[in-house]
């Protein structure tokens, strides 16, 4: 699943509308619309605010998000996925 998917089932369940979420991030109704069809991308600021306004633990969006800034980057790089496995390696060992 992704971020924006995510963003929009959460919002289902919970009954609200899209003009109601947008207003809470004051953007513009089709800002929100695009961000949650994935065409554009919510900033962290928001994302850590929907966080709160969906009722949810930041960690259930956050990993989301950032995986799909990820993949925005290395989508189209020949060596993305090398590059990603480095990346992975390098995080572990920090992490230790």
């Amino acid at each position: 699943m992704n971020f924006s998917d995510k963003i929009r089932s959460l919002r289902e369940e919970k009954g609200l509308l899209q003009r109601h979420l947008a207003a809470e991030l004051q953007i513009d109704t089709p800002m929100f619309s695009k961000i949650e069809r994935g065409e554009r991308r919510a900033k962290r600021g928001q994302v850590l605010q929907l966080a709160k306004l969906l009722e949810v633990k930041e960690d259930e969006l956050m990993p989301l998000w950032l995986s799909d800034q990820i993949l925005d980057i290395i989508k189209n790089e020949r060596f993305g996925l090398a590059s990603l496995k480095i990346a992975e390696k390098k995080l572990k060992e920090k992490s230790i």
